[in-house]
């Protein structure tokens, strides 16, 4: 069984996603501000089941995986964010590298939590795959993600038709396998 770190931040707790939190999942998931650069289209509760499931059974195969973004003040889910290999069908290709993701609740925008999680998610990514390449993709009308992926050293390094036009970004320096 891998173990599934919880990481700590100043306002957050990163934590494996529970059965528990499948309610506000779905909330997130179903939220059209949520997947409005993502897929365009809210997830069903099913899709949010496999996705809750696809998540956990990251972790198990590849050693990585997304985790639940809690709020330490309140402590409600307000999102999530981490890792995935999806093997996607794109060139150029995002495999064997980290691909970097996030989404966040509307109401948690704007207060600098997804840069907060995601430095704490590259230093432990740092630590534990020290040397892979570490990727991500985001639409070109998402500006607030693109200025998080500045932040944190991701550069631009091919844009990709992928289920409509996407940056694809990598981080300092480094190049997709």
């Amino acid at each position: 069984m891998v173990n599934i770190p919880t990481i700590e931040t100043q306002r957050l707790i990163l934590r494996a996603h529970r059965l528990e939190d499948f309610d506000d999942y779905v909330g997130l998931w179903s939220d059209e501000a949520v997947v409005r650069f993502i897929s365009g289209i809210p997830s069903t509760r099913e899709q949010t089941w496999a996705r809750l499931i696809r998540s956990a059974g990251m972790w198990h195969f590849m050693g990585f995986g997304f985790l639940a973004i809690e709020e330490k003040e309140t402590g409600r889910l307000i999102g999530e964010a981490g890792f995935h290999e999806v093997r996607r069908d794109m060139k150029p290709s995002l495999e064997g590298t980290l691909e970097t993701g996030w989404v966040l609740l509307p109401s948690a925008h704007g207060r600098g939590y997804a840069t907060e999680a995601l430095k704490a998610l590259l230093r432990w990514a740092e630590e534990n795959f020290p040397g892979k390449a570490v990727t991500c993709i985001i639409s070109p009308d998402n500006a607030r993600s693109l200025r998080v992926a500045e932040k944190l050293g991701f550069r631009e390094v091919a844009r990709s038709d992928y289920h409509g036009e996407i940056i694809l970004l990598s981080r300092t320096g480094t190049q997709p396998a």
